[in-house]
């Protein structure tokens, strides 16, 4: 399997105020490389997501603004590759709503939410939230809330469910974003 797993933590509930980005790259079924970033916002934290993610606005005061991380990955957002995360609703409506806050036209990329392919594949569990997922799977998350433990886990749990169901189980989850 190739794909990238990523992961955002915002600073409020605003969609585009990114403050950190993680990426965990796979090929051939193997973590090959990864990619973490604090993102400086530029707007006001609100306290109940510094308590989810533990990030402070004075954590990002020296962060690049999402323009500048935008360019070194970009590359991984195109229309052969796919990009996975838990709950993708939430982290691809935020890469839009960043993407388009700071004037950038959102790209077209395959897309696969590890939530929905665990609801259907991986029955009765009492939710299906990462962590849990991960105990299921015995899949380590050392800090949830962290985007790049986070990324990792989600690649895990695809990586998991490549050798345990068919590609023919996987691919109907696959969709095209843009």
């Amino acid at each position: 399997m190739n794909f990238v797993a990523m992961d955002f933590e915002t600073a409020s509930g605003k969609r585009y105020s990114a403050c950190s980005l993680a990426l965990s790259i796979v090929r051939n079924d193997q973590i090959v490389d990864e990619f973490y970033s604090l993102i400086n916002p530029h707007t006001d934290f609100f306290w109940r997501n510094i308590q989810v993610h533990g990030i402070h606005e004075r954590d990002v005061a020296d962060a690049p603004s999402f323009p500048a991380v935008w360019d070194h990955i970009k590359e991984f957002f195109t229309p052969d590759k796919l990009v996975i995360a838990h709950n993708n609703r939430f982290d691809n409506s935020v890469l839009k709503s960043t993407l388009e806050h700071y004037g950038i036209q959102p790209p077209a990329y395959q897309t696969l939410d590890t939530l929905t392919t665990s609801r259907r594949l991986i029955p009765g569990l009492s939710n299906y939230k990462l962590n849990t997922v991960c105990d299921a799977l015995s899949i380590d998350l050392h800090h949830h809330h962290n985007a790049l433990d986070d990324a990792q886990a989600c690649a895990n749990i695809l990586l998991y469910q490549g050798h345990h169901f068919s590609p023919q189980q996987l691919r109907p989850f696959i969709k095209l974003i843009g």
